[in-house]
C-alpha cells in the first residue's frame, strides 16, 4: 500500500510554490501533493498541470478534502495562527510556515489545539537544519573551542523592498521574515533558554511601514551572550557566523567555515607579574593552535528543507518527535514580543 504523505499547500507564493513545492518534489517516494488552495486562477490551473491535484478558491474546502492528510500554511504572516487552528481542528497535521504567529497569544492557542486534537504541529524553522549551522553547532559541542563568550549571527544585504512583508497589518517586517531564522538558531544555541533582550529597531530603506534593520543581544546566565544583526542597510557585508570563545573561535558563512583551537595543556603555566616586563611590552605568547575548515556545494536552502520533510515523515509515519518543537518557534514568537515592547517603529 503507499505510505506516502498527501499533503495539501495553502499559498502558491514565494513560499508556497517555490520552497515547499519543490521541496516536497525531491522526495517523492514519501509525500504526495493532492490538493492546493489560492486565490489567484493562474496559480491553481499551473499546480493542477504540473502535480495532477484538486485546486481550492478557499482555505475551507482545502481542509474539507479527506485525502489531505497535511496541510502546509504558506498564507500570509497574518493568517498563519487562524488557519493552523483552523486545519488542526479539522483533522489534519500541519506544517507552519515562519513566523508561528504574530503575538505570543495566537502561538498558545495553536499549541493547545494541537494538544487537543492529538495533531502533528511543526513550524518550518528550517535554518535549523541548514549544513553551515549543523557544522557550528557540532563544533560548539565539541568542547574544542573552550567556554563559549560570543555568538554574532549576521544577516547582511542592501537594497528596497516593497511588497507585503514590508506592512505592519500583514505581520511583515524583517523582525518576523528573517529575523525568525536567527533567532531560532541563537536560542538552540542557548540552550533554549529565556534570555534577556536588548533589541533596536529600524525603518531604513523599506517603502513600508515595518522595520526593515534589527540588531537584537540575548543574555542568558550559563550562556553564550548572542548577537544578532540582520538588515536591509548594509553595504558591506560581514560573515554571518563568528564564534568567540576561550580556546579558540570560528568564522564563516553558509558554504564554507573555519576554526582553530589549541589544547590549554600545551600552554606553559603562568602566574600575575607585577614588575616591569624586561622589554616594556604587553604578554605575548605563542598558541599551539590548530586550524580546520568545512566547505559545501549544496544548496543550502534546499537542503535544510529536505532534511526538515524527511524529519517530519518519521513524525507521520513512525511516531518521531516533531522537526521543530512548536514551544521553541514559541520562544521565538515571545522574543519578537519584547523586541516590539522595548522599540516603536
Amino acid at each position: 500500500m503507499e505510505d506516502k504523505v498527501r499533503v495539501g499547500i495553502a499559498g502558491l507564493g514565494r513560499s508556497g510554490w517555490n520552497i515547499h513545492s519543490k521541496i516536497l518534489e525531491k522526495l517523492p517516494e514519501k509525500y504526495r501533493i493532492v490538493a492546493v488552495v489560492d486565490p489567484i486562477e493562474e496559480r491553481r490551473k499551473e499546480a493542477v498541470e504540473k502535480f495532477g491535484c484538486r485546486a481550492y478558491e478557499d482555505f475551507d474546502s482545502l481542509i474539507k478534502d479527506e485525502e489531505v492528510e497535511l496541510v502546509v500554511v504558506a498564507t500570509p504572516s497574518y493568517l498563519h495562527a487562524p488557519c493552523t487552528i483552523k486545519a488542526l481542528e479539522a483533522g489534519k497535521n500541519v506544517v507552519c510556515e515562519k513566523p508561528m504567529a504574530t503575538n505570543l497569544t495566537e502561538a498558545d492557542e495553536m499549541i493547545r489545539v494541537a494538544k487537543k486534537t492529538k495533531k502533528i504541529l511543526t513550524i518550518f524553522q528550517n535554518s535549523l537544519f541548514a549544513p553551515a549551522y549543523l557544522k557550528v553547532k557540532e563544533v560548539i559541542q565539541s568542547g574544542k573551542l573552550g567556554r563559549i563568550v560570543l555568538i554574532k549571527i549576521y544577516g547582511h544585504s542592501f537594497g528596497r523592498r516593497w511588497d507585503w512583508q514590508t506592512l505592519k497589518k500583514f505581520g511583515g517586517g524583517e523582525l518576523r521574515n528573517n529575523g525568525v531564522h536567527l533567532i531560532v538558531q541563537a536560542l538552540q544555541l542557548m540552550g533554549n533558554k529565556e534570555p534577556e533582550v536588548f533589541c533596536d529597531l529600524q525603518r531604513t530603506l523599506t517603502l513600508g511601514d515595518a522595520e526593515d534593520h534589527v540588531k537584537i543581544v540575548l543574555k542568558a546566565k550559563d550562556a553564550p551572550l548572542v548577537d544578532i544583526e540582520f538588515t536591509r542597510a548594509c553595504a558591506y557585508p560581514q560573515d554571518p557566523w563568528l564564534v568567540m570563545g576561550t580556546q579558540g573561535g570560528l568564522v564563516g558563512n553558509s558554504s564554507s567555515l573555519k576554526w582553530k583551537y589549541f589544547d590549554a595543556r600545551l600552554l606553559p603555566p603562568r602566574k600575575v607579574e607585577t614588575e616591569p616586563t624586561p622589554d616594556r611590552s604587553y604578554n605575548v605568547e605563542e598558541i599551539p593552535w590548530k586550524e580546520e575548515s568545512w566547505t559545501t556545494k549544496e544548496d543550502a536552502f534546499l537542503t535544510s528543507g529536505i532534511l526538515f520533510y524527511d524529519a517530519l515523515y518519521g513524525s507521520l509515519r513512525n511516531g518521531a518527535p516533531p522537526p521543530v518543537d512548536p514551544e521553541l518557534s514559541r520562544k521565538v514568537i515571545g522574543v519578537i514580543e519584547k523586541c516590539f515592547e522595548q522599540c516603536k517603529v
